[in-house]
């Protein structure tokens, strides 16, 4: 049974995939270095940001969303996704709450990520 709760922060089917075909202790590898790199991922974002560079803010969040999504963190995925797409029409008005809501789940998300691969390593 998926815990619904937990399914709206992580991609388990996706999760389940990887650990049937690498393992959760090599996933667990990767979801380490994604987290040694955050700190650098989340101040690009933040300093972009400040700058009112929407291109790179874009492109920063376009990063960022494919090494959240590579390692199944599904709900800061999401809002990277929706940072990401500057020519969208409600990008100007909801880019700093999209930003925000990453900001705001990273940290939680990434321990309940770990959490999860470490009781199946």
């Amino acid at each position: 049974m998926v815990n619904p709760d937990l399914d709206s922060v992580l991609d388990l089917n996706t999760l389940e995939q990887y650990c049937s075909a690498i393992g959760a202790g090599t996933l667990l590898k990767s979801v380490v270095l994604f987290e040694q790199l955050l700190p650098e991922y989340l101040n690009n974002l933040k300093q972009a940001s400040a700058a009112a560079d929407k291109e790179q803010l874009c492109s920063e969040a376009h990063k960022f969303k494919g090494a959240a999504g590579s390692v199944g963190l599904k709900r800061v995925h999401h809002y990277a996704q929706l940072l990401q797409h500057g020519e969208d029409p409600e990008w100007d008005g909801q880019h700093a709450a999209w930003l925000e809501a990453v900001m705001t789940y990273v940290d939680a998300d990434l321990q309940q990520l770990k959490s999860f691969l470490e009781a199946k390593a």
